[in-house]
């Protein structure tokens, strides 16, 4: 066996072990650190180290301080707080509330966001990066996230994104990873990563595309919300009562005609049963069986090509909820076409498994980006009978009353699953077509902003990647 046979193996030089600190981890040198480090270094354009070009607290380079979560249930009295497992997430409307005297106190105010700061985690899965939006301003992040806050004076922000998130940034970020079992950064160890500066005009139009994509996710956001207020308008839903102002123990009254279907507590709780009494009362109700193709593809082999030519990227039912979902795994083809696991424009995803009260009957409306990937048989699949339909039943599904009652069919005492036939099964509200479309109107078009985003965010970094290639 030749060392060309190891897929995972480098050649690591005596003088890298002597610049590192005679670091002997596989991290430094299994990255592409030394390698973007090299091409830097021959790049014939300035070079500023990343802390002279930021500001704000710490130097504008800050992770935050260890504390306790102390959550509230009124958005009057708390602020959205976002973990590193929910950064990446493209829908942020049910973050939970952190305190607002604890966030605003000298101890916390610092972790508020501020559009145009670079978030990268530093705990856990190290190097996850992402811009802060508008829409994202006044919500807390957690100590697990470092902040970079770039000095408008000094460098365009959306630049300094796409640097940092290009495939020259990263590795040198994630190159300063210690930690055996829960790996870190610190703010030191990337204060002196070098970021090479070009001239004001490239600059600014690498900028400018990180922040069209940028405003264009905030503007889905707005759209989305729209959809939602024309969804309870349109059909009278009213608003949800939160979990802990329900009535305390949740006991229900069961008849027994309907306790025949099913004996969990949980299916028949106060709020599962105010969600089904709305749509019951929006009126002509019609299974959602009836209205869209539904399917749960089946259980599978992961039979992954080694050519992407010969292969659909994978990604599982977690990813599908990310900004700009990627994968380095490709599913065989004959593999996702036997099972169903394509994912197609236009078709609804719902995550089927999981722990209730997490991410299971959450949906995602499949745009142009996703089209093509394969995902994982633990999303059900809703293909609609056009683009109208699609965005009113994603407005709907997606919808809390939506939500609970698809997560209410799932059923196990470990992981919960849902049945298929079961969500067929499950009446929804509809309209007329004209105020489906009324309704679903805005959802499509948020789907094609967040579509376009992915598009200019992913041009900003070929942009920067192309002028460093070429060794300007």
């Amino acid at each position: 066996m030749t060392f060309t046979s190891f897929k995972n193996a480098r050649i690591v030089r005596s003088s890298w072990l002597q610049e590192g600190g005679r670091r002997l981890d596989c991290n430094p040198y299994m990255s592409g650190a030394l390698e973007a480090r090299d091409t830097l270094k021959q790049l014939k354009a300035r070079k500023d180290a990343l802390s002279t070009l930021t500001t704000g607290h710490a130097g504008g380079i800050y992770n935050g301080p260890v504390f306790a979560r102390i959550w509230v249930d009124d958005q009057r009295y708390g602020v959205p707080f976002l973990s590193n497992s929910d950064m990446l997430n493209a829908d942020l409307a049910n973050l939970p509330l952190l305190q607002r005297r604890y966030a605003e106190s000298k101890k916390l105010a610092h972790l508020e966001l501020s559009p145009g700061t670079t978030l990268i985690t530093c705990s856990g899965t190290i190097g996850r990066m992402t811009y802060v939006r508008p829409d994202m301003a006044g919500m807390w992040s957690s100590q697990h996230i470092m902040k970079v806050v770039p000095d408008p004076e000094r460098v365009p922000a959306g630049y300094l994104y796409a640097y940092l998130s290009s495939r020259y940034g990263v590795p040198l970020v994630v190159s300063g990873t210690y930690g055996a079992i829960i790996q870190h950064i610190e703010p030191e160890h990337i204060a002196d990563l070098p970021v090479p500066r070009f001239d004001a005009r490239t600059e600014a139009a690498i900028a400018e595309k990180v922040d069209a994509a940028a405003d264009a996710r905030s503007q889905a956001v707005k759209l989305l919300h729209e959809a939602s207020n024309r969804l309870h308008r349109s059909l009278g839903l009213g608003t949800p009562t939160p979990v802990s102002l329900l009535t305390k123990p949740d006991v229900t009254a069961v008849s027994s005609d309907a306790f025949k279907d099913r004996g969990d507590g949980y299916y028949y709780s106060a709020r599962n049963a105010e969600s089904r009494r709305a749509f019951d009362a929006a009126g002509g109700n019609l299974a959602l069986g009836n209205v869209a193709d539904v399917f749960i593809p089946g259980i599978f082999k992961r039979l992954y090509a080694s050519d992407p030519r010969f292969g659909s990227p994978y990604i599982t039912g977690g990813d599908v909820f990310e900004l700009a979902p990627t994968s380095d795994k490709f599913l065989m083809k004959r593999v996702a076409a036997e099972y169903g696991l394509l994912l197609k424009k236009g078709m609804i995803v719902v995550q089927e498994a999981g722990q209730l009260g997490g991410l299971i009957g959450r949906s995602v409306m499949v745009g142009s980006y996703l089209d093509g990937f394969s995902c994982s048989n633990n999303m059900i699949r809703i293909v609609p009978e056009d683009d109208i339909d699609g965005g009113y039943l994603f407005t709907l599904l997606s919808s809390e009353h939506g939500v609970r009652l698809l997560s209410r069919e799932a059923a196990g005492s470990s992981i919960p699953h849902t049945d298929e036939q079961r969500v067929k099964r499950i009446q929804v509200p509809w309209p007329s077509k004209k105020d489906r479309e009324e309704i679903g109107a805005p959802a499509i078009r948020a789907r094609e902003l967040r579509d376009q985003a992915c598009v200019w965010e992913q041009e900003a970094r070929d942009m920067l990647e192309a002028k460093i290639l070429g060794g300007e």
